[in-house]
């Protein structure tokens, strides 16, 4: 995990951050720690890549905890063979089959690994470059709509609309996010 303040010697965070980001892997958990307190700020270093952004002053505890948070969704945990249930979903990595209220919905590999990661990281943005690296491998290049047409099919294979509760919508310039949502 890397934390970032927005002013570091030389240069600034937001540099330190686009480097990180441009020659290391996307998934490395960034956190910005900062007194910058505007939205602009908080937007910029978002967009930039960072996955959590919190404003000083800040207590040791809250630190500890976020960043537990942060490194549980970032890096999950799962046990061989172990069934994961998401309101009604339940995936079974071991042999990739996914259900909804006991009915099996078919998908492919990387449909499965498509939907199991929205579903581990729900509410939270995506960029393209952690779903292309969490399903593609990172150093395979796609073309654009081959990502597009797989998280099409997911949302609709999956029902994955705001009258089932969720919302899977597309991030301008950014990503994806799967969102709980009230009916």
């Amino acid at each position: 995990m890397l934390i970032l303040d927005w002013k570091v010697p030389d240069l600034s965070g937001i540099d330190v951050l686009h480097w990180v980001r441009e020659k290391h892997s996307h998934t490395i958990p960034v956190m910005f720690i900062t007194s910058r307190s505007n939205e602009e700020d908080i937007v910029e270093a978002l967009t930039a890549g960072a996955d959590s952004y919190l404003i000083k002053p800040i207590t040791p505890g809250e630190l500890v905890t976020r960043v537990e948070a942060l490194a549980r969704r970032m890096y999950p945990v799962e046990i061989e063979g172990e069934q994961v249930l998401f309101k009604g979903y339940l995936f079974d990595p071991r042999t990739q089959v996914l259900t909804c209220d006991a009915k099996v919905i078919e998908t492919t590999p990387k449909e499965f690994q498509l939907a199991l990661l929205f579903f581990r990281h729900i509410d939270l943005p995506l960029s393209r470059e952690q779903i292309l690296e969490a399903v593609w491998s990172r150093d395979i290049t796609i073309p654009s709509r081959t990502m597009d047409t797989h998280i099409s099919r997911v949302r609709s294979k999956l029902q994955l609309i705001p009258k089932n509760g969720y919302r899977l919508a597309p991030l301008y310039r950014y990503g994806y996010r799967l969102a709980q949502v009230c009916t």
